[in-house]
């Protein structure tokens, strides 16, 4: 009886107010906050690939581009900005849709959801002092309501009882980075942000939804040092596995920067 009058809310609740899930589009059969189902919320895997940087974790379809030590060129260079990379998974399938509910559709109770896949994608032993969000630009967070990357970073920082700290600034607007080059990336968010607050001797662990090219975290990145970080540590729900592109004049073979 006392299941029944549990679960009789959430049945009288469909009844009048009938809903399927926004992804697979069956009939969602309790009351939910989130429109999605249970499997599809189970859906995204962790990233995988036979062969990676062991710095900023992008995937290739050999190992050629790497060196002895497991590091692709750019990071052999040294033009990540940020230190280290990880992510949770693929931003393809399942992990897409909801990101994009979470993103551009208003469901923001979806962030708890994809927040808890994240402290996965980190080591355990993992030292950080602060953790920062990417910001977006204001126009941006006003018109969405809220910072994706800030509700993910603020999970991981209770979760592993590290400081959370908003002091990244953009300076500017910026174009649209979908529709840019992977050198017009660079160029579109070069100097676009500022550190608010000196965090010098800090190791930074710098949180965003997803990762396309790096040029975002690169940025981010090297504000942070501007500013003292002793180290940046890059964490993203997501990223864009290069290797599935179809090459073309925008394309940067082999690399996800």
């Amino acid at each position: 009886m006392r299941a029944f009058c549990t679960k009789l809310p959430h049945g009288l609740f469909s009844l009048v107010f009938p809903d399927d899930c926004r992804i697979c589009h069956r009939s969602l059969t309790g009351w939910t906050r989130v429109p999605v189902c249970a499997e599809c919320l189970h859906a995204p895997k962790p990233f995988s690939a036979d062969y990676f940087c062991v710095t900023c974790g992008t995937p290739f379809r050999n190992e050629f581009p790497l060196d002895e030590q497991g590091q692709c060129g750019l990071c052999r260079q040294g033009l990540r900005g940020f230190d280290k990379a990880y992510c949770y998974g693929e931003y393809d399938g399942a992990l897409r849709d909801l990101i994009h509910l979470f993103k551009y559709r208003g469901v923001k109770p979806i962030g708890a959801t994809l927040a808890k896949y994240l402290p996965s994608a980190l080591p355990l032993d993992l030292q950080v002092d602060v953790v920062v969000p990417v910001p977006l630009n204001w126009r941006k967070q006003w018109k969405r309501g809220f910072n994706q990357a800030e509700v993910l970073a603020a999970y991981v920082a209770r979760r592993r009882g590290w400081k959370l700290a908003r002091i990244l600034r953009r300076k500017r607007g910026s174009e649209h980075q979908a529709s840019l080059s992977n050198s017009e990336r660079r160029l579109n968010v070069e100097r676009a942000f500022r550190a608010a607050s000196r965090v010098d001797g800090m190791r930074v662990l710098l949180v965003d939804d997803v990762m396309t090219t790096g040029s975002t975290a690169r940025a981010c990145a090297l504000a942070l040092k501007r500013a003292g970080a002793k180290s940046v540590t890059l964490l993203t729900l997501a990223r864009v596995d290069r290797r599935l592109a179809v090459p073309s004049a925008k394309t940067y073979i082999g690399s996800s920067e």
